[in-house]
């Protein structure tokens, strides 16, 4: 095999983003064969696009037309689980765009069968691929900041506004999207802080439903997570802040991180805070510190995963963000809802039947407005949207 076959399902702003920079060159060693969409006028304009591909209504008629060696899966997110499931049956390769799910146990299932298939399994966490969280994990997971204490993150600039949310009829709703910002905008985020500084064991969190647009779900959080080592961390997002900050501070016994405006600034102790305070003689003695500072330009992390995505299938090579990572930032986001529903601290695994039980009653309790707006996304907007805003 030269090439992957691709079978991209769901045709909306995602699949048709990843078509254009599949179709302009920047994967050359994937070849677009088939598309699905439920959509008949979505996949018209995409069989437009790439006029050698085949069309299909649903995803089934796809996966068993022989056609595809993979499938990326772009659709709403309470389907992505079961999509990946049907391929890993087929014996497709699977990416899949993020969140992995919207619930955990449907999450927890997709990977189970992902082991069984044998096959690769892969997530859009197109930002692993920034040089500066790159950076930032190199540093963490090499000690050189000691025993970790804190990290701190506030990213408030995944701002929306109302048009945003009105242009679909799924979009801020719990049956359509199973969430706000924290299963749309956020579980980038969510997955750069466990994959960075580790998964927590306890979560409290307040989520705020339509605290800035007129949406039945949440538009801004503040997460705190508790450690087995005692480290703490806050998280704090909004689509509702302009213009915003994106500002990750990691602290430890050794040192500290923080990224903002495009850089990692590090500061080095040379010796050890715990041992400083407990040895030193002076009751304000401020340890020495060695300082370096680390830039890097952000790039398109898309097509840098699906040429990874390739990679590893024809090669062997290994995933920068393999898909069952995906249960991580989600089992974060599940226990911040269950915390906020329920006032109380949640600990990580969540109590998956408590929490489907809390989002049925909020599904069954939805009403669900239809779009109004029309908003245009070219391939270029897609990009500049998904990037690392600094």
């Amino acid at each position: 095999m030269e090439k992957v076959r691709l079978g991209i399902i769901g045709m909306g702003n995602m699949g048709n983003g990843h078509l254009r920079s599949i179709l302009n060159g920047e994967c050359p060693r994937i070849k677009v064969t088939a598309l699905a969409d439920t959509d008949p006028e979505k996949l018209k304009k995409a069989g437009e696009m790439c006029k050698d591909a085949m069309l299909f209504e649903t995803s089934d008629a796809l996966m068993d037309s022989g056609l595809a060696d993979a499938v990326l899966i772009a659709v709403p997110h309470y389907d992505h689980p079961g999509i990946a499931i049907k391929a890993f049956r087929h014996g497709l390769h699977v990416m899949t765009e993020k969140p992995a799910g919207v619930y955990t146990r449907q999450v927890r299932e997709m990977n189970e069968a992902a082991a069984r298939s044998g096959v690769k399994f892969a997530i859009m966490f197109n930002q692993r691929a920034d040089p500066i969280y790159a950076k930032a994990r190199e540093i963490v997971s090499s000690g050189q900041l000691g025993e970790l204490k804190r990290l701190v993150w506030i990213v408030t600039n995944w701002y929306r506004t109302q048009a945003y949310y009105d242009s679909g009829s799924w979009r801020a709703t719990w049956n359509g999207e199973g969430g706000g910002v924290l299963l749309n905008q956020a579980p980038h985020n969510l997955d750069l802080w466990q994959w960075i500084f580790g998964m927590p064991k306890s979560i409290r969190a307040f989520c705020s439903v339509g605290k800035y647009h007129d949406i039945g779900v949440e538009d801004d959080v503040t997460i705190y997570g508790e450690y087995g080592s005692g480290a703490t961390a806050v998280f704090i997002s909004t689509t509702g802040e302009a213009p915003g900050t994106n500002r990750l501070e990691i602290s430890g016994t050794k040192g500290k991180l923080v990224l903002e405006d495009g850089k990692l600034k590090s500061w080095k102790l040379k010796e050890d805070e715990r041992i400083t305070c407990f040895n030193c003689k002076d009751g304000f003695v401020w340890p020495e510190t060695d300082y370096e500072e680390f830039s890097a330009e952000s790039p398109d992390g898309h097509p840098i995963l699906l040429n990874n995505f390739a990679d590893a299938i024809l090669d062997g090579k290994e995933l920068i963000a393999p898909g069952e990572d995906g249960i991580n930032s989600l089992s974060i986001s599940n226990a911040a809802y269950l915390s906020s529903w329920t006032g109380n601290s949640v600990d990580i695994p969540v109590d998956e039947e408590n929490f489907e039980k809390h989002l049925s009653e909020l599904c069954r309790s939805e009403r669900c407005k239809k779009a109004s707006v029309t908003v245009n996304d070219t391939a270029e907007a897609l990009t500049e949207r998904w990037k690392v805003r600094w």
